[in-house]
């Protein structure tokens, strides 16, 4: 089942008029949860995002689009399709809602919400490849909207068929200025010795709310030195390690860059540390 604006529907009953904002003009927003056991995790986080994004987009805000009241409307809804003592992952889109053409004759929103089964409960470390490769023909903007989860990810989607079509497992996105700010699908973290480095929000990157938890525990890591710096391509070839960051994964290293093949133990400590604060909050 699904949440349309508060009503539990059969997916199947789950229509989207032509005229909807969100498939007409991309002029909507998402976040995606992960839920385990009845507890959503880093949701003030993604709750705090969601509505810094709204407000970007000028979005007028439901004064009951609480914290407890959106919360509530997710545990529903997983309760409903019988996932609350499993883990699964959340979709709660928000659009404007229909009228005008490229400018909106109200500011007014609608949403829904759709949950999907995961496998585990807590974040485990891949050991397949990942090879990744530079995507060049895109490139994103360094300003606001970069930043959020909006429903343009068009250079996202011809990264992805970039990979597939040369044999990749993901794509490394640039920026207009040629530095590095995320993969197609999460934040990225590079390791050089002590070192742990990951682009600027002001270079582009996803406010990944799994990247923000991520550099709260470091700060609590002495052994590390952490810095939010521009990457450039040259320095990815320079690491000792790569890996992906984002809520439904949780860690996932990258393998190979060109030439370079790269260790993952830095990454999987890390996920050991972000499992054991996990468990704590629960």
């Amino acid at each position: 089942m699904v949440n349309i604006n508060g009503k539990l529907l059969e997916d199947t009953l789950a229509n989207i008029a032509l005229n909807n904002r969100g498939y007409a003009y991309g002029d909507a927003l998402f976040e995606t949860i992960r839920v385990n056991s009845g507890k959503i995790l880093f949701w003030e986080d993604h709750y705090f995002r969601l509505m810094a994004s709204m407000r970007i987009l000028r979005m007028r805000i439901p004064m009951h689009f609480t914290p407890e009241f959106l919360e509530k409307e997710i545990i529903d809804l997983i309760t409903k399709n019988e996932l609350l003592n499993s883990s699964a992952r959340i979709k709660l889109m928000v659009h404007r809602v229909s009228g005008g053409l490229y400018t909106p004759s109200s500011n007014d929103i609608e949403y829904n919400i759709s949950v999907s089964r995961l496998d585990s409960s807590f974040y485990t470390i891949s050991e397949n490849r990942c090879e990744v490769t530079l995507f060049k023909d895109h490139y994103v903007a360094t300003d606001l909207l970069s930043t959020i989860k909006s429903n343009n990810k068009l250079v996202n989607i011809l990264g992805g068929i970039f990979a597939k079509e040369n044999g990749f497992d993901n794509c490394i996105l640039m920026n207009s200025n040629k530095m590095i700010i995320e993969s197609l699908n999460g934040n990225v973290f590079l390791v050089k010795g002590n070192l742990i480095k990951t682009p600027p929000i002001s270079d582009g990157c996803l406010k990944g709310v799994l990247r923000t938890q991520l550099l709260r525990i470091l700060e609590k890591l002495p052994e590390f030195e952490v810095e939010e710096g521009s990457i450039s391509p040259f320095e990815l070839q320079k690491a000792d390690e790569l890996f992906i960051t984002n809520v439904i994964s949780g860690i996932s290293p990258i393998t190979k860059f060109r030439k370079k093949e790269y260790d993952t133990k830095t990454g999987k400590r890390l996920l050991g540390v972000l499992n054991a604060r996990i468990r704590l909050e629960n």
